[in-house]
């Protein structure tokens, strides 16, 4: 069973809204293309989540759909084609109540290297939860092979990158879940760049258990919403 969300100042339109500037911030922040990215955020029994490849600038909060937690959307509209692995990933975490999904460039470049991880090249690999940053084996989107994949490589882990295909992140809330996915971009960059100069360190396992230990107490304290210069105001 999925996780019951019971804040009930957090009301549907609110949380549609807030999902919806942050499909608009990803655009702006050029880490997604077209409509290929797709977000949820956890709902009552169940999440609501960006529909079925419709442009984020008409995107209306009457447009987002729920999806409860037997996988049934309501009547009259398609959710993303991936709401599998986002109805799974809460499933598996009740602490996580947001998922972003995405094909940033750096990212989608390290998903084609067939690689099982990013290394602690930098000690903010910290902030997907371990000392790594995996990477799940490719398989169709859309299809619970994928949602599989997924749910092995993050066990642990706040995000992977999808093997041939983008990036996932979760957390706490959307505004968490939306600085994950953001830092992941970059690191994923950075390694791009090592990896073309040929030689790189990286941080021992005894340095980064220091540096998720003050994690704990690292990263967005403050409440906020996820602002877009051009959220819909409807």
């Amino acid at each position: 069973m999925i996780k019951k969300n019971n804040n009930s100042n957090n009301n549907r339109k609110d949380l549609s809204k807030q999902i919806i500037a942050a499909c608009l911030k990803m655009r702006e922040d050029g880490v997604n293309q077209g409509t290929a990215g797709n977000i949820s955020v956890r709902f009552k029994d169940g999440m609501l989540i960006t529909p079925s490849g419709m442009p984020y600038e008409i995107m209306k909060p009457e447009d987002i759909v729920f999806v409860n937690s037997k996988g049934e959307a309501e009547k009259d509209k398609i959710p993303s084609s991936e709401w599998r692995f986002h109805l799974s990933i809460l499933k598996d975490n009740p602490n996580f109540n947001a998922v972003i999904h995405n094909h940033a460039v750096y990212s989608s470049m390290v998903s084609i290297l067939n690689i099982d991880y990013i290394p602690a090249i930098h000690y903010m690999v910290g902030v997907a939860g371990g000392n790594k940053i995996p990477c799940a084996k490719y398989a169709t989107y859309g299809t619970q092979e994928l949602c599989d994949n997924i749910s092995i490589a993050m066990k642990g882990y706040k995000a992977c990158i999808l093997n041939n295909h983008g990036l996932v992140a979760s957390d706490e809330t959307l505004q968490k879940a939306y600085h994950v996915i953001m830092e992941v971009e970059n690191l994923a960059r950075l390694y791009i760049g090592v990896k073309t100069i040929g030689n790189f360190s990286i941080l021992p396992d005894s340095e980064m258990e220091i540096v998720l230990e003050k994690f704990k107490n690292y990263g967005l304290n403050v409440k906020h919403k996820i602002k877009s210069n051009k959220s819909n105001k409807k």
